[in-house]
């Protein structure tokens, strides 16, 4: 496929909406992805990374091994994604905490639109799509009401973290970083991104490489074979993290990070109010509503991008 300096570009900001989104957990990247645009080609890219890239190699020298794996959105993509994971961790990382349920409640709009956008994909309902829209919501429901596990800091804890996350992050309707939290990494992980630890994010990309490769096979097989089944359980899957995206919440019990500092471990949702005398349910029904726009917004956009 031919493409101008303008269409790598566009591809370049299309990876900053993923790796901002991939930063937060209960959002995916795999979501933003998909609306878009660029998902299939995104898997397919992904899919390339073969035997057959090898006889390319062989064949046809570089040229033909960047040809195969569609390097040019590679890195366009690529670099997008982490311009926005460099430049946006530590924002994130402060709304999370001085504005949790702003910042929630807009990730709640994202969330509830995201699904809606998913099933439209969904080109013929029936019974087993209907169980699996039913099965994955139950089952994120559950996960999402596990407590989160503690997990040692070490090398290999690290390498599986990553290689486990990033098979969420490309599924449109799990987050990856959601992922990072169930496995007691999420904070270590963020840390080391905004501190720039070299040997944590070089472990942590190894192992987010190793899952990638591995899993987009499964993936593109599932997509191709299964599609509308597939999308039925991705749906489930963004219907139950909604309850972890829900903004008012009461902890029941902390936990110490690796800082000293407490950190909520198990928590219970609450109904919408305003918390410690903060007028701040009002600002929070209207960031959702603007999350929710938001998704139809880039939907409107990715279509417009994909006739261009």
């Amino acid at each position: 496929m031919k493409r101008s300096l303008k269409d790598y570009a566009l591809i370049s900001l299309k990876g900053m909406g993923m790796g901002a989104a991939d930063i937060v957990p209960g959002v995916s990247g795999g979501t933003i992805a998909l609306i878009a645009g660029i998902y299939e080609e995104f898997i397919d890219t992904l899919k390339s990374f073969n035997i057959s890239a090898i006889k390319a190699l062989k064949d046809n020298g570089l040229s033909g091994l960047w040809s195969h794996i569609n390097g040019n959105f590679l890195v366009a993509l690529v670099l997008g994604i982490g311009i926005s994971l460099i430049s946006m961790v530590n924002l994130i990382k402060f709304l999370l905490v001085e504005h949790p349920v702003l910042i929630w409640s807009f990730f709640f709009g994202l969330i509830v639109a995201s699904s809606i956008f998913v099933a439209k994909t969904i080109t013929k309902w029936n019974v087993a799509n209907i169980i699996g829209l039913i099965g994955g919501t139950i089952l994120i429901y559950w996960i999402t009401s596990v407590v989160p596990a503690a997990t040692p800091n070490s090398w290999w804890a690290v390498l599986i973290s990553g290689a486990i996350a990033i098979c969420a992050m490309i599924l449109p309707g799990i987050s990856g970083s959601f992922i990072l939290v169930l496995l007691g990494k999420y904070a270590y992980i963020i840390d080391s991104l905004s501190q720039f630890k070299l040997d944590v994010i070089a472990l942590f990309g190894v192992g987010c490489v190793t899952g990638l490769l591995s899993f987009s096979h499964l993936l593109s097989w599932l997509l191709k074979s299964y599609h509308n089944l597939t999308m039925a359980i991705l749906t489930g899957f963004m219907i139950g993290s909604l309850n972890k995206i829900w903004p008012w919440k009461e902890t029941l019990s902390f936990t110490t990070d690796r800082h000293g500092e407490q950190v909520p471990l198990e928590q219970i949702n609450l109904l919408p109010q305003n918390f410690e005398g903060e007028n701040q349910l009002a600002f929070a029904v209207v960031l959702s509503v603007i999350g929710f726009a938001l998704i139809f917004v880039l939907e409107g956009l990715g279509k417009q991008f994909t006739k261009a």
